[in-house]
C-alpha cells in the first residue's frame, strides 16, 4: 500500500495527461499512415463539462493517445449530453447512431440501454454503477453476447456500505447522515445498500435529492436535518459540481464522502473507490480492441476489484477530527 501527500491539480489534469501521451507518437503516426479516421461517439445522461473537468468525456479521447488515437487527427469524437434529463437520451442516442460511429460510450445504465435501442449494430461501450445483467445490458459477464461490454463500477461490492462505514469510523460521533444522491433515491439501488448498512451501523439517513443542480437548496435540507456527515452517492454530474459541493460541506462542517477520489482532492474529508482517469483508462482498452476487430459479444465485463482510500487531514484538521490511526495506515492516499 502506498501513501503520497499532496494533492494532483485536477485544472491541468488535461495537460498533464497531453504531456505523457506526446511520449508515444509513433503510435499516432502509424494510425495516421494508415489513412483511417475513426469515430467516437459519447452519450451521457449529466450536462456537458468544461474542458477541465476530470469527467470521462473529458478523459477517455486525451488517455486514447496513449494508444494512437488523436483528436482531431484520426479521431473525430461526437459528444451528446442529457444535462440530467434522462428523457434525452433516447433521441440523443439516435442523433450519435445517425452520425455512424464506430462506438458508442454510454455512460449509465439508462445511456447503455437508450443507446441499445437505438443500435444493436454499432458497439456500446458502458461505465455502469450497477447489475448489467440484472437490467438486461449483456447476457452474462463473462461471456455479455449482443453489442454491448464494459465497466460494472459498485456493482456486488457493497462499495456504498463500506463508505459509511468509514465515514461511522472517522466520526464516531455520527448519529445522522445525510445522502446525496440525483434523480429519485426511493428507486436508488445505491440508497437501498445505504440504507442496508446504516441499519448494521445505527446510524439515521436523511435522504437528499438533487434537482436542476440547486445545491443550497439539498444543503438547506442537510442542516435542517441536522445531519452529521455527508455520503455523497455516484451521480453523472457529482464529479463536474465537486468544488461546488465540496465548498458547501465545509461551510457547514459536514464530514464527507464519495466513491470519486477527486472529490477527496477537492477537499472532502474522504474518498473510497475508483477515479474517472483510472476508468478512462480501462474504457480506452475495450475502445481500442474493439477498433482492432475485437466484438464486443467476446470481451467479458470488467469489475474492478482495487479501490482506493484517500483521506484528507488538511479538512479532517479544519472540521476538528483526529482520525484513528487504524483508518489512516490503510490509505492509500493522505492529503495534507
Amino acid at each position: 500500500m502506498s501513501q503520497y501527500t499532496g494533492a494532483f491539480n485536477r485544472r491541468t489534469f488535461l495537460s498533464t495527461v497531453g504531456a505523457g501521451l506526446l511520449a508515444s507518437p509513433l503510435a499516432a503516426e502509424a494510425q495516421q499512415a494508415a489513412g483511417k479516421v475513426y469515430r467516437l461517439g459519447i452519450l451521457s445522461p449529466g450536462a456537458a463539462p468544461g474542458p477541465s473537468v476530470p469527467t470521462i468525456s473529458n478523459l477517455l479521447p486525451a488517455v486514447l493517445r496513449e494508444r494512437g488515437y488523436v483528436e482531431r487527427t484520426n479521431l473525430v469524437v461526437d459528444r451528446r449530453f442529457a444535462d440530467d434529463k434522462p428523457d434525452r437520451l433516447p433521441g440523443l442516442a439516435r442523433e450519435l447512431v445517425n452520425v455512424r460511429p464506430d462506438i458508442v460510450v454510454a455512460l449509465s445504465g439508462q445511456a447503455v440501454q437508450a443507446a441499445r435501442d437505438a443500435t444493436a449494430v454499432i458497439p456500446i461501450v458502458m461505465v455502469i454503477a450497477a447489475d448489467p445483467v440484472a437490467w438486461g445490458l449483456v447476457t452474462s459477464l463473462s461471456r455479455p453476447g449482443g453489442n454491448v461490454t464494459g465497466i460494472a463500477l459498485n456493482y456486488e461490492t457493497g462499495l456504498v456500505g463500506k463508505r459509511l462505514e468509514l465515514l461511522k469510523e472517522a466520526v464516531p460521533r455520527a448519529a445522522r447522515v445525510a445522502v446525496l444522491g440525483s434523480g429519485s433515491l426511493a428507486s436508488s439501488a445505491q440508497f437501498r445498500e445505504a440504507q442496508k448498512a446504516a441499519e448494521v451501523l445505527g446510524l439515521k439517513l436523511v435522504p437528499v435529492e438533487i434537482r436542476d443542480t440547486d445545491y443550497d437548496r439539498a444543503f438547506a435540507t442537510i442542516v435542517a436535518g441536522r445531519a452529521d456527515g455527508l455520503l455523497i452517492l455516484t451521480g453523472p454530474t457529482f464529479v463536474r459540481d465537486r468544488t461546488l459541493i465540496v465548498d458547501r460541506t465545509l461551510m457547514h462542517r459536514l464530514p464527507a464522502i464519495s466513491a470519486s477520489r477527486e472529490f477527496g482532492e477537492a477537499g472532502a474529508l474522504m474518498s473510497y473507490g475508483d477515479s474517472n482517469l483510472d476508468a478512462s483508462r480501462r474504457l480506452a482498452i475495450y475502445v481500442d480492441k474493439i477498433l482492432k476487430g475485437a466484438k464486443p459479444a467476446d470481451l467479458p465485463v470488467e469489475q474492478p476489484t482495487k479501490f482506493e482510500l484517500v483521506i484528507n487531514l488538511k479538512t479532517a484538521k479544519a472540521l476538528g477530527l483526529t482520525i484513528p490511526p487504524s483508518l489512516l495506515l490503510r490509505a492509500d492516499q493522505l492529503i495534507e
